[in-house]
């Protein structure tokens, strides 16, 4: 189970066990250690309490079953002969002056020995008697420990618990929003690292928010601009069906077309403006040239140019390449050079331009037209704005079109007044290879 509760719960019961493990073999081994010491010094006590009081054999028949398990006292003359021992056999044979550990008969023992008025007084118990006595009271070391871990470890599961309770909070607070109610959520008392995480979530909550109204704006405007055009064409061909004689069947059919080609425009700009939105962005962006792509534009219009009496050209054009998606670029610059062909008079003149400055590429277009009041500037590139007055068609898509694709590529365009009249749109990008 990949869980947050369940990882923290294993690894801090690990790390408290591994404490208590590494804790209770020290505490034995402590306890080990001091277990014999204390034995050793029973042995010592045993050793002095013979050389003050002596000892007397009152045992008959005592067997070497009988001492084995406990000590074995013995005495010998500073010549070396035993003259009393506990046990029926040798015992261990005698040492020098303190404490030892030595084998005897296949086993460790442990000694103490005291030479004093010609005699060698010895007291030994085996290894063996110690570990077994050290057996039986060892548990009673280990019984603590595993209460304390399981105290703690009940601790520990109630206190992940409460830890991650606000993370339950957030995620129940989540779980009721939908598209209506996208407000933010309280971050009031959260923990410093779910503060971040819902702060984060509501940055996203408001960037969602935003996205979706500009999306019900913009499907609500693009209903709007769409009912005009199509209930022209319903006329018009409504017209058309009515009509007598053929000169007023041309004029209907005529007018119809407008209709369809003005729609047709607009369902054109709808779908650039689509393809531009942030979750729609092309990926793949390549090293391109920016004079090349001025010229093939200025080339695609230039029969549109053309026909209504427009001298539409390549000015000054560096040899510059910008990083960025071909297409979208295409449709930024055609829909700059459309825009001011629609504005501009027969007679007039379009020129578009690629020069450079410091780590940008500039690409502007320059028209002869009636130009943009500056109090009107910015609002231009709002979706649908449309001047006040203006006479030649449009659906007020086109700038809007530019800057989405400019901010697209990190660029920005900005409008000014053309040196001859009218108006310039200048576009920045980055270079590809800025010097």
């Amino acid at each position: 189970m990949n869980s947050i509760r369940g990882r923290l719960i294993r690894w801090q019961l690990g790390a408290l066990a591994f404490a208590v493990v590494l804790a209770s073999a020290t505490t034995y081994f402590l306890a080990w250690e001091s277990f014999n010491t204390v034995r050793d010094h029973e042995l010592a006590q045993i050793v002095y309490s013979v050389l003050r009081h002596g000892v007397e054999n009152t045992q008959e028949g005592s067997s070497e079953e009988d001492d084995l398990g406990q000590f074995i006292s013995q005495i010998w003359d500073d010549r070396g002969r035993l003259i009393y021992t506990s046990i029926e056999v040798d015992g261990p044979p005698p040492q020098a002056d303190g404490n030892h550990t030595v084998r005897w008969r296949g086993e460790e023992w442990h000694t103490f020995t005291l030479r004093t008025g010609g005699l060698i007084l010895q007291a030994a118990s085996s290894t063996a008697d110690r570990v077994a006595m050290f057996a039986r009271l060892s548990p009673w070391l280990l019984i603590p420990f595993l209460i304390v871990l399981a105290g703690l470890g009940a601790l520990i599961w109630v206190a992940v618990g409460r830890a991650l309770r606000p993370l339950e909070e957030v995620r129940a607070e989540i779980s009721q929003r939908d598209a209506p109610s996208l407000h933010a959520l309280d971050t009031h008392g959260l923990p410093d690292e779910i503060a971040p995480l819902a702060e984060a979530l509501n940055d996203l909550l408001g960037r969602l928010e935003q996205a979706l109204a500009a999306q019900r704006s913009f499907i609500a405007d693009a209903a709007h601009e769409l009912r005009s055009p199509l209930t022209a064409v319903r006329l018009q061909a409504q017209l058309a069906s009515r009509a007598q004689e053929p000169e007023e069947r041309d004029a209907a059919l005529a007018q119809l077309l407008q209709g369809v080609g003005r729609a047709g425009h607009l369902v054109d700009q709808l779908l650039q403006m689509a393809r531009l939105e942030p979750e729609a962005r092309p990926t793949t962006f390549a090293e391109l040239r920016l004079d090349t792509l001025a010229k093939e534009v200025v080339a695609d219009l230039s029969a549109q140019a053309e026909a209504k009496g427009i001298d539409l050209g390549v000015a000054e054009c560096a040899r510059l390449s910008v990083c960025g998606h071909r297409e979208s670029l295409r449709v930024m610059l055609s829909n700059l050079v459309d825009n001011a062909l629609r504005y501009t008079p027969a007679g007039g003149r379009v020129d578009v331009e690629v020069g450079a400055g410091g780590d940008a590429a500039f690409l502007s277009v320059s028209d002869t037209g009636p130009g943009i009041p500056p109090e009107e500037r910015e609002r231009v590139f709002d979706r649908f704005h449309r001047l006040a007055g203006a006479e030649s068609p449009g659906s007020g898509l086109g700038l809007a079109i530019v800057r989405r694709a400019a901010r697209l590529h990190g660029g920005e365009v900005d409008l000014s007044e053309a040196p001859g009249g009218g108006l310039r749109a200048r576009v920045a990008l980055p270079l590809a290879h800025p010097a």
